[in-house]
């Protein structure tokens, strides 16, 4: 089946599923622009297609998707409209699988990370494998949580997408089933046999149940216990006066600390603000938001620096703008939540 997306992503039907393949391994099934439009125009035909109960969504090689392609929103500079354009349908797509009216099942059986999170977490049914590693690494290159991120981090268990938006933390999949990331595990080897079931029977509820593989969380309760405690203050400082105070007595605090110090002043001080306000919004008012984040960020500094030092000339050594988080003004981040010139993003 064609829908318009080339050799990066296939379309099957494959008895009553609709079945939605990432082809990018060697760029880790990163995200572009034309394989946005073709899922999304994939999902409009299948959303009227009796003959389609459920759709599901995998990935070639050691990746589900690490991320869009943010090297080619680099190439295209400070405030380009491809950019803009980009983001914005890869929103709307996200809004799409948000209210989608049939399951979607993502098996995520590797690397999954920023894009790749707004393809798989806003579906039904989210699998994640022994083999699956989740993070939003986005602070770490002056960018921000998005995708849908607003919605759903603020929505885990124990302030742990506090945790995650502003440290960029890995986690497995035992940890992302434990805080509501991941609602199902199951064997790598076993992969097959889900996706061959779910084309012959549908019923992603039983089928998940039929395949589940228990996976404990790599994280200890009292670590869970610390994290929510340190990162359900309701000021950034707050936060990191906690990890501060802990890091002595606990490397997770440590680790913390020093990932936020390292990371961009402004993205960590836009992520604490959009994931606190994301709580109290609905998905759409959440991309929406990120539309006016995404907008801001594309004519700033510190995303092109970050993808700069850490993907195209590798001295990791980004020079941030504001350079430390004291240097970031209140008025500055306002600005980032503020109206775009052409209008807020259209759903």
């Amino acid at each position: 089946m064609d829908f318009g997306g080339g050799d990066e992503i296939r379309f099957e039907r494959r008895g009553r599923a609709g079945l939605v393949t990432l082809t990018r391994p060697k760029a880790l099934n990163a995200l572009t622009h034309r394989m946005v439009r073709a899922l999304a125009a994939a999902l409009a035909a299948w959303r009227v297609d009796e003959s389609v109960e459920l759709v599901v969504i995998s990935g070639e090689g050691r990746a589900f998707c690490a991320g869009g392609d943010i090297l080619q929103v680099w190439r295209n500079g400070p405030g380009s409209r491809d950019s803009l354009a980009f983001f914005a349908e890869e929103y709307r797509l996200n809004a799409v699988l948000s209210a989608y009216p049939k399951p979607i099942v993502s098996l995520i059986d590797g690397i999954v990370m920023g894009g790749g999170f707004g393809i798989s977490c806003h579906g039904s049914h989210r699998v994640m494998t022994e083999q699956a590693l989740f993070a939003m690494p986005e602070v770490g290159i002056g960018f921000f949580t998005d995708v849908g991120a607003t919605y759903l981090l603020p929505r885990l268990k124990g302030s742990f997408g506090m945790y995650l938006g502003l440290t960029g933390a890995r986690i497995r999949a035992g940890d992302a089933l434990h805080v509501g990331l991941a609602t199902h595990t199951a064997a790598s080897s076993d992969i097959p046999g889900i996706l061959e079931a779910l084309c012959v029977e549908g019923a992603p509820d039983a089928v998940l149940a039929r395949f589940r593989h228990s996976i404990e969380p790599a994280t200890d309760e009292s670590a869970f216990h610390a994290i929510a405690l340190q990162f359900s203050r309701r000021n950034l400082g707050d936060i990191l006066a906690e990890l501060q105070a802990a890091s002595d007595r606990d490397e997770t605090a440590a680790k913390s600390l020093a990932a936020i110090r390292k990371a961009s002043p402004t993205s960590v001080s836009v992520v604490f603000r959009q994931i606190e306000a994301g709580a109290m919004l609905e998905f759409d008012e959440c991309m929406r938001m990120e539309y006016r984040i995404v907008h801001a960020m594309m004519h700033g500094h510190d995303f092109f620096e970050g993808v700069r030092a850490l993907l195209v000339d590798k001295d990791n050594a980004p020079r941030w703008q504001p350079a430390s988080l004291d240097a970031v003004s209140d008025e500055a981040i306002e600005s980032y939540f503020a109206r775009p010139p052409g209008g807020d993003l259209e759903l």
